[in-house]
């Protein structure tokens, strides 16, 4: 008896594994459409959207990257040990889409920490438009003061090869740009 048993499950492991690595895969498997390809000058970088923590934020950037906006503006504002701000097409930090502005969408559930992708904002919480900033490094000040909509997943050394602006103000001369920004579900 002991031997059935031993060969039932030596037979059935190799069923099993493959079951247990095809449920593996399916719950890894990306969601292309709250994923955004940012191709900069040095290479890809993949930013994972968070819809769940900022719809609003979510829909507008994707809204926007699905029109071309984003593509060829400039990292007009990039402060070593801080962050990269871009989304501006006039690269003068005022700049914004055709939309109204967004309410803002603060939380609780994640801090800015390198990676993090938030909206740019006036000193009127309720002004994000276009524009957003990647950090460099963890920033807790900035935490329940500004909508987080995005996280780097891949291609973070893309962004840290940003070029950087004055020290102070983080103004760029000849400023890096965005080549494409795209919803990944949209690229072939």
């Amino acid at each position: 008896m002991r031997r059935r048993d031993l060969l039932a499950c030596l037979v059935a492991t190799p069923v099993l594994e493959t079951l247990m690595t095809d449920t593996a895969n399916a719950q890894t498997t990306p969601d292309l459409e709250n994923e955004l390809y940012l191709d900069l000058k040095d290479g890809r970088v993949v930013i994972q959207l968070f819809p769940e923590l900022a719809p609003k934020h979510v829909e507008r950037i994707k809204k926007l990257a699905r029109e071309g906006f984003y593509d060829n503006t400039p990292f007009h504002r990039v402060i070593e040990g801080f962050m990269a701000q871009g989304g501006d097409p006039t690269g003068t930090g005022t700049g914004g889409s055709k939309y109204e502005d967004l309410p803002a969408e603060f939380t609780n559930k994640r801090r800015f920490l390198r990676g993090t992708v938030g909206a740019a904002r006036t000193q009127n919480p309720n002004s994000a438009n276009s524009q957003f900033f990647i950090m460099f490094a963890p920033a807790p000040s900035l935490d329940n003061q500004y909508t987080i909509w995005g996280q780097v997943i891949s291609g973070m050394e893309h962004v840290d090869a940003i070029k950087r602006g004055a020290p102070g103000s983080g103004a760029v001369r000849e400023p890096d740009r965005i080549i494409h920004m795209r919803v990944a579900a949209d690229v072939k």
